[in-house]
């Protein structure tokens, strides 16, 4: 009888090693075409992937943290397309992966997601959102500084928001290079804690701070 328990456990431990490896190559697979991603319709896809990781690994809080983003990526691509009007619903979509994230995980980077989100909503009438969704961006990019200050995701966002802000309204090319510089030198320094935590912005960093040079 004790032989047949440990022959169970034994298996049903090698059932759970394998699905977890399973996962984890899977997710990793995913994340690698989040910073290759171009269009609305390619974050789409990505977000449709990581949804159905996040519906199946409840515990866990990257699945949702990477729909999250997909969808935020998603946003961004639209406002290169001058498709403001469709923020508002990818941003709603962005922010129930957030909130589900929240319930497992506290961290800076899915503070800045919810940074993130207001900025896409303010976006779709910055004049008449300011004071709304501009000042809860505000407040939340605070929030998620005071968690892990050296984190570059944050010093990247903050260099992006200083470099398209414009000159009248507290924006500056020169400052907001040299903000993409600061980010640069965090993310060449900074670890993340898994293969499968938020490791996304250096290339964006890199661009910037190579137009620089030119």
């Amino acid at each position: 009888m004790k032989k047949q328990i440990l022959s169970f456990t034994l298996v049903l431990f090698s059932l759970l090693s394998f699905a977890q490896t399973n996962y984890e190559k899977i997710m990793k697979e995913k994340i690698a075409k989040v910073e290759s991603g171009k269009s609305a319709e390619d974050f789409q896809a990505l977000a449709n992937d990581f949804q159905r990781i996040a519906d199946k690994e409840k515990g866990k809080w990257q699945p949702s943290y990477y729909t999250a983003l997909s969808y935020i990526q998603k946003g961004r691509a639209l406002m290169r397309e001058n498709k403001v009007q469709e923020l508002d619903e990818v941003a709603d979509q962005a922010q129930k992966y957030v909130d589900e994230a929240k319930t497992v995980e506290t961290n800076a980077d899915i503070q800045l997601l919810q940074k993130m989100i207001y900025s896409l909503k303010m976006m779709v009438n910055p004049m008449e959102r300011y004071m709304t969704f501009g000042m809860k961006a505000t407040e939340q990019m605070a929030s998620a500084e005071k968690l892990d200050p050296n984190n570059p995701r944050i010093a990247l966002i903050k260099a992006e928001d200083v470099y398209f802000t414009p000159e009248q309204y507290g924006g500056s090319i020169t400052k907001g290079m040299e903000l993409f510089k600061q980010a640069l030198e965090k993310f060449n320094s900074y670890k993340p804690k898994s293969d499968l935590d938020a490791n996304w912005g250096k290339s964006e960093a890199e661009y910037f701070v190579s137009q620089a040079t030119k």
